[in-house]
This record gives structure tokens, C-alpha cells and sequence, in this order.
């Protein structure tokens, strides 16, 4: 195994321009990712602000206590009681089997930055995953891609859930999730680790009650020797330490929804799409029917705050009693989240995707509007995994890494292609194509000449000639390319690797293809790599 860098443009202009180093990043971000004293400076602010340690690190323990004991993750629960550990974390909703392989990159990047910046500041850096729990889209979580008549297809867990139940409640059904996993590996084909895996994953599936169960447990399974605390936006334990939190959002929700307006009239004005959309009125929170475990989002209307559809209608100080009384019933929406995961945690960077990056910024005046800096917003490792047979593919087809990782391999196709037509055809195909069209023209002005009522037929019959023509001649390209479908199939297995549905590899594939492929220790494997946060894509060869 071997890792590899290349420089590689971000496909979001703002995030672009964020590690290019060419905003002036203050008016975005409170720190400036190009000062090499940035964690220091972030640490020395954090010692000045207090925390809810021990309360954060008894529900963590808590919570984990459900996952097989392990000393780093223990040890790191305790550190973080300790008034001068800081953390390094990051978050993503719970998909079935990890998500995309972005989840795991997110995660190796939360751990790998941990682990430098402990060595750098001689202080306790801890790596924390925040699981978005709640989180009510199922339809993000719910599926993994494999392979279907040559193509990525999107396999998908049969689920219904007829309310916007938090992630955290979906309950997964034992046999349908392991007839799911079954038909999966199935696409995968049969190596000398599948059927470990499959009792593994079995076992796993058994001991989940809910989407969030069988997420955690993946995760803990992959990386608790490296330390890695969990945490359930979901939870209703943890609701329990914001109490307070949801009071002073409540409190200030208005000025939330105006300062995070002018923040976004400003990028607008430089240039930058919004990345959040929210009306003025939002009050930025979700309220939770925990009867019907059904999620609605607040707004503020006429002094009320009301479900935008008006399923429900509060005054101020009944859902400040709410957030006192049954904080299991409010949650966070994209702008507050980031906000309740400042005041949790001790944060010293925060590891974000790349549209992340631009919604943070629209952020910033919030976080002031409560006294808070944003933490240094750091990009995730992005990394696409090459396998041998892949890169024997690329070294035939002559196709650069890059060209693939940008555009995919269409023009490279389409290139290729030209250069084994044959002239010939091509030529007496277009004049074949357009004596007919002029034949057929000067037998139709005739004919309507003496019979209007003629036309609406010839004007059918030339479509369908041409159509007939057009069907012949794609007969006669699908012959080329049976002749070279040797050389199509390297183009197709490239693709399909790694810029699946014209998407970075990241966004399509998932982690269980590879521990099919490689063996359970893979994720282990490339955690044993040096990465280096240079904002350079990481090619790992397999």
C-alpha cells in the first residue's frame, strides 16, 4: 500500500478560494488556516472559556458503555474531564454500512489532526465523532451503491417511515438488514474474507436497535484503538447538558436569523452563492413529538414560534420551559448545530467537507452573537483509493490519474472512439442521409402542391426515415465498439472505480467493498499511512 499526493482543484469555488488562500479570511472565519500558530492561539482561547467536562464525559461514557470496552477509548474519556484536553471533531449522519466513503475519510482525518496536534502542543488532543442523529432525512441514509448491469446502482434498505423521525429512532429490523448486507456482498463477489464478514456483520446487525446502533458500532468496531469518543446529536441524554444552550438560542433566535442574513448579503455580494437557505422568520430549531417521533421545523410568527406548517404554536416562555423541562424535544438545524457543538466541547479544530467550508462562513456573526470564536475550520483528507487492476487500466489506456479524478473518462471514450471509426462509413453515411432528405424534400413540395392534406403524413415519414437511418447507423457503432470492447471495458472499470456517476469515488462507494476485497484489517491498513493536512488529494495504491 502506498500514498501518493496530487494537487487537485476543489469543485466548490469558496472552499476553492478558502485553501487557495485568497479571501481575506477574517471577514469569514475567525482563524487564518495559513498562520502557523493557529492551534496555538486557539488553544490559549480555549483555556479561558469553561466547559461542562465532567457532565459531557459521564455521558459519553455512558453512552459508549454499550460498545466492547477499550483502554484508548476509556483513557480519552477521563482526559477529557481534564480542564486543559481539547478536541478535534467532526460529524455526519448515520448511513447504513458508514455512508460513503467520505464518513470514513472525515473520521481518519479527525484522528490523524488529533494526533499531530497532540505531538505539536505536548497537551491532550482528543479525536470526537459527532453522529447526527438528529437528522431526519432517511433518504440520504438509507442505501449504498454497487454494481448492476455494469453501472453503480443505488441499493436501498426497504424502510418507511411515514413522519421526519430522527435517524436515532429509525429502528432496523434484524432480518430485512441482514437479507439487505446479504444481497450486497452478493454484488461484491466471493473472496476469502466474505464469510467472516458476513458473520461479523450479522452479529452487529443483532445487537443494533436503530440506524444510529448499527452506525456506532461500525465506527467503534474500525477506530477505537485510536481513542475515538462518539457522540448522539440524537440522544436525549446529551439534550440533558444543553438545556441551558437551547435557552440562550431560544433567547436570541431572532438576532440568529439576522446576523446569519447579513453574513450571507455580504458573500452574496462577493460573489458567493448561498449555501443555507433560510427565511428571516426561522427560528433555527426543530421541535420533536416524541409521541409520534415526528420533527417539525420553528419559525417565529406574530410572537409565537410555530411549525412552518402549523403543527404546533409556543410563546417564548413555554418553549424556553420546554427546553428546561424536555430538552428531548427541541434539536438543532444546520445553523445552530455548529453552534451547540461550540458550546459543548473544547473544540481546537473542527474537520469539515468541502460545502461545509462555505456554509461556516456564512456562520460567523453567530458564533460573535454569542461571545464565541469559530474554531479553525479544517478540510477533510480527501482520498481516492486505486486498485492494482485499475491502475494496469490507466497505464493502458494512457489516461492520467488527474484527467479521470476531474472529468471522468467521457472525452477520453469519445477520443478513442474517432480514432477507430471508419471514414468511409461515416462519409457515405452522411450522403446517404442527405440525398435522402433533399429527394424526399423535392417529392414533398410536389406532392402538397397538388394535395395539401399530403403534408402532415410527409413530414411523419421523413422523421421516420431519419429515425431509421440514425437506428442503422448506431448499429454499425455499436459493431465498433464490440470490435474494441476489450479496450472500452479498461475505460469502464476506471470510471466506475474512481469517478462513478461522474462523482468523485469518495461520494459513491462504500467501505465494504474493500474490507470484502482487502480483508477486515483494511481500514487499520491505511490508517498506518502518513498523511499530511497540505491540502493535497491523497492517491492510495492498493
Amino acid at each position: 500500500m502506498e500514498m501518493k499526493d496530487l494537487a487537485l482543484p476543489s469543485l466548490n469555488r469558496f472552499a476553492s478560494d478558502y485553501l487557495q488562500n485568497r479571501l481575506e479570511t477574517e471577514e469569514y472565519f475567525h482563524y487564518d488556516l495559513s498562520n502557523p500558530d493557529i492551534y496555538r492561539n486557539r488553544y490559549l482561547e480555549l483555556m479561558n472559556r469553561s466547559f461542562l467536562r465532567g457532565e459531557l464525559s459521564d455521558y459519553i461514557q455512558q453512552y459508549m458503555s454499550r460498545f466492547p470496552s477499550s483502554d484508548a477509548v476509556n483513557g480519552n474519556i477521563e482526559r477529557l474531564r481534564s480542564n486543559d484536553s481539547v478536541v478535534v471533531i467532526g460529524g455526519q449522519q448515520a448511513g447504513l454500512l458508514s455512508g460513503p466513503l467520505y464518513t470514513i475519510h472525515k473520521v481518519i482525518s479527525i484522528i490523524k489532526l488529533a494526533e499531530e496536534q497532540e505531538k505539536e502542543l505536548g497537551k491532550s488532543v482528543i479525536p470526537v465523532f459527532w453522529i447526527a442523529g438528529e437528522d431526519h432525512d432517511l433518504a440520504e441514509v438509507n442505501h449504498v451503491y454497487v454494481m448492476k448491469n455494469s453501472k453503480p446502482n443505488k441499493k436501498t434498505y426497504p424502510s418507511y417511515q411515514p413522519y421526519k423521525t430522527m435517524i436515532s429512532d429509525v429502528e432496523l429490523d434484524t432480518e430485512k438488514a441482514e437479507k439487505w448486507f446479504e444481497e450486497i456482498i452478493e454484488t461484491y463477489g466471493e473472496t476469502a474474507f466474505t464469510n467472516k464478514l458476513l458473520i461479523d456483520i450479522k452479529e452487529t446487525i443483532e445487537q443494533s436497535n436503530t440506524f444510529v446502533d448499527f452506525f456506532a458500532r461500525l465506527i467503534h468496531e474500525w477506530f477505537h484503538e485510536y481513542g475515538l469518543l462518539l457522540v448522539d446529536a440524537g440522544d436525549p441524554k446529551l439534550r440533558e447538558i444543553e438545556t441551558g444552550f437551547f435557552e440562550s438560542m431560544i433567547k436570541k433566535s431572532e438576532r440568529i436569523a439576522e446576523v446569519v442574513v447579513e453574513q450571507q448579503s455580504y458573500m452574496h455580494a462577493q460573489g458567493y452563492a448561498k449555501m443555507i437557505e433560510m427565511d428571516k422568520q426561522a427560528a433555527n430549531l426543530f421541535y420533536y413529538d416524541t409521541d409520534k417521533k415526528d420533527r417539525c421545523l420553528l419559525e417565529r410568527v406574530d410572537g409565537m414560534f410555530s411549525g412552518k406548517n402549523g403543527e404546533v404554536s409556543f410563546s417564548e416562555q413555554e418553549l424556553l420551559q420546554i427546553a428546561k423541562g424536555h430538552p428531548e424535544q427541541l434539536s438543532n438545524n444546520v445553523i445552530t448545530r455548529p453552534l451547540m457543538q461550540e458550546m459543548l466541547f473544547p473544540v481546537l479544530a473542527f474537520i469539515s467537507g468541502p460545502g461545509e467550508i462555505a456554509y461556516w462562513a456564512e456562520l460567523k456573526q453567530a458564533f460573535e452573537l454569542f461571545s464565541m470564536k469559530m474554531p479553525p475550520i479544517v478540510p477533510r483528507l480527501n482520498i481516492t483509493l486505486v486498485e492494482r487492476g485499475v491502475q494496469t487500466d490507466l497505464e493502458e489506456t494512457e489516461l492520467e490519474l488527474e484527467t479521470v479524478l476531474t472529468e471522468g473518462t467521457t472525452n477520453a471514450v469519445r477520443c478513442y472512439l474517432d480514432t477507430v471509426k471508419d471514414e468511409t462509413i461515416d462519409q457515405l453515411f452522411g450522403q446517404l442521409k442527405s440525398q435522402l432528405e433533399d429527394n424526399h424534400e423535392k417529392l414533398s413540395v410536389h406532392a402538397v402542391s397538388l394535395d395539401r392534406g399530403l403534408e402532415p403524413m410527409l413530414n411523419k415519414n421523413i422523421e421516420f426515415i431519419q429515425k431509421q437511418l440514425d437506428f442503422m447507423y448506431g448499429k454499425i457503432g455499436d459493431r465498433t465498439k464490440e470490435r474494441h470492447s476489450v479496450v472500452l471495458k479498461k475505460f469502464e472499470r476506471i470510471a466506475n472505480s474512481l469517478y462513478p456517476l461522474e462523482s468523485p469515488q469518495e461520494r459513491i462507494w462504500n467501505v465494504f467493498y474493500y474490507l470484502n476485497q482487502y480483508g477486515p484489517d483494511f481500514v487499520r491498513e491505511i490508517m498506518k499511512l502518513d498523511y499530511q493536512f497540505n491540502n493535497q488529494h491523497k492517491l492510495i495504491f492498493l
